[in-house]
Parts: C-alpha cells; structure tokens; sequence
C-alpha cells in the first residue's frame, strides 16, 4: 500500500480520532479536573464537540463532500483558539479578552513542557483537522 492509498482510506479516521481525543480532553479538564471553561473555551468548544457526530455520519454515508461542512467549524475553532493563545502569551492586551464573567480568558490552568496551555491543545487539535481536512480535500477528491 503506497503513502496515497493511505492516506485516501485513514485520514478521515485520524480527523474522527483527533476530534475524539480532544473532546474527551476538554471533558476532562472540566469535569474530573474541575477546571471552569472561559468564554473563549465555550466557543471552543461549540465548534469541537459536533466535528465528532459530523464526521461520523459523513464516514458511515461515505459522503465525499464531508470536508465542506468540517472545515468551516476547524478553521473557526482555530482561530478562537489563536485569539485566546495570543490573549494568553501577552500578544494581546488584556483589554481584548471577552471575559467579563467568570473565569479570565488568562488563567492558565495547566502550562506542560513550558508552553501547553489548554487553549494551546486547542490550537494544535483544530489545525490537525483543519490539516486533514485539506489532505483529504487534495488526494481523495482527486482520485474521484
């Protein structure tokens, strides 16, 4: 089996896994760690959570055009994300943080290897499924 054979049978399951992980992730945090989602986690969140059901029913339909409604949410979650890494690393002004309730778009609740925050998790799960939705784009709409 060659590299585009692989990728055209698995890159959706490496989206479907990437979005599972992530989700089961941030119920973690929240639910066993007890750590209280921000505003800006929320939005997240919103846009995570159906990639799962979406990509399911597209695999189990064998919907080629499953990537159409993928993408839109990837590229919107990343850019959430994005915002509140930049708010985070001081890229930012405080100023421009959402939070005006509840916890701060700031805090910094886990910061693993020196740079891992939550929302840094976050950024690097939407641009993995934003990165495999484009692959999938490329080689398996090609061959069709």
């Amino acid at each position: 089996m060659n590299l585009n054979t692989f990728i055209q049978k698995n890159i959706l399951y490496v989206a479907l896994m990437q979005s599972i992980t992530a989700v089961l992730g941030s119920l973690y945090f929240s639910v066993i760690k007890q750590y209280e989602p921000c505003v800006l986690c929320w939005y997240q969140r919103i846009f995570m959570f159906p990639l799962v059901l979406i990509l399911v029913v597209g695999i189990l339909r064998k919907d080629k055009s499953v990537y159409l409604y993928m993408l839109p949410l990837s590229i919107a979650g990343m850019i959430v994300a994005l915002y509140q890494v930049f708010l985070q690393l001081g890229v930012l002004p405080e100023t421009a943080a959402p939070c005006a309730i509840g916890v701060s778009c700031l805090t910094k609740y886990t910061n693993y290897f020196g740079f891992l925050s939550i929302p840094m998790m976050s950024l690097l799960s939407f641009s993995v499924l934003t990165l495999c939705f484009l692959i999938y784009r490329r080689y398996v709409l090609k061959k069709v």
